[in-house]
């Protein structure tokens, strides 16, 4: 073999998941589903997970009859027995947790933040920092004993700059970067690395109210150097890089794949 060959043998094996263990929330749509994809066909055990049973059955077996690893366990991640149960049943099936994606999130308001109502405020803080934190807590002492684990946290470029009518979300979303890096502090000496991907505007179901809006959408897309919003397949490569021993240097950091979004000024 060349050392060429060599080389980009030893290379492609960092990326290597086989006999890994990857939750991921929110993963029945979207961004969660892709990166669950992406990591499946890189050899992972993946746990797909959203509050709908079905959904989750769903993916898991489009997942299998491809011949990947995958099963549904539902979980409404801003309910504390089910944030449990996810990680009990997961366990259970499987002995081991070395990946977590926290992707789950909601975003229920689109408005000034002055007129959001209270419970609205405690929902969203509730779904998008609360449950990774938690989360995070519960699969902390599986990695430990494994002295090893990623931790990926999907943040938003909404958190490193504010925007219109998404204040709060946005908050949430910074929020969930410094845990990230607290993560990452807190946690490097049990061999756990935590890490944040801020995507820009991507086409989803999540943020279909941006660019199903034409007049929105043109706008947006001439202030991104790229010239378009991304597709959920494009995120794939960060979770594959951060999950992996390819990422094996790579903690407390914060990742952006927007286009160019965060440069565009």
């Amino acid at each position: 073999m060349s050392t060429v060959n060599k080389h980009l043998d030893m290379f492609s094996e960092s990326f290597n998941l086989e006999d890994k263990v990857a939750i991921i929330t929110g993963s029945s749509k979207g961004i969660g589903k892709a990166m669950a994809k992406g990591l499946a066909e890189k050899g992972a055990q993946v746990v797909i997970s959203s509050r709908n049973q079905e959904a989750c059955d769903e993916v898991a077996k489009e997942f299998t009859s491809e011949g990947l690893k995958a099963v549904g366990i539902a979980c409404h991640i801003g309910k504390e027995e089910q944030r449990k149960s996810l990680i009990d049943k997961t366990i259970e099936m499987f002995g081991r947790i070395d990946v977590l994606v926290n992707n789950a999130a909601i975003n229920p308001v689109f408005g000034p933040i002055e007129e959001v109502d209270p419970a609205i405020f405690d929902k969203i803080m509730d779904v998008n920092v609360k449950a990774p934190w938690a989360l995070s807590n519960l699969v902390l002492p599986h990695m430990q004993e494994n002295k090893k684990g990623s931790i990926i946290n999907i943040a938003s470029v909404e958190a490193l700059t504010p925007g219109f009518g998404l204040g709060l979300y946005s908050t949430s979303k910074a929020a969930l970067l410094m845990l990230t890096k607290n993560q990452a502090k807190e946690w490097g000496q049990h061999g756990i690395r935590a890490n944040a991907v801020c995507p820009g505007l991507i086409q989803t179901k999540f943020s279909s109210a941006l660019w199903q809006n034409e007049k929105l959408l043109n706008k947006i897309e001439k202030t991104i150097p790229s010239g378009r919003m991304g597709q959920p397949e494009e995120m794939v490569g960060l979770a594959c890089l951060l999950a992996s021993d390819a990422g094996s240097y790579m903690t407390g950091g914060v990742y952006t794949a927007d286009g160019g979004y965060m440069i565009a000024g």
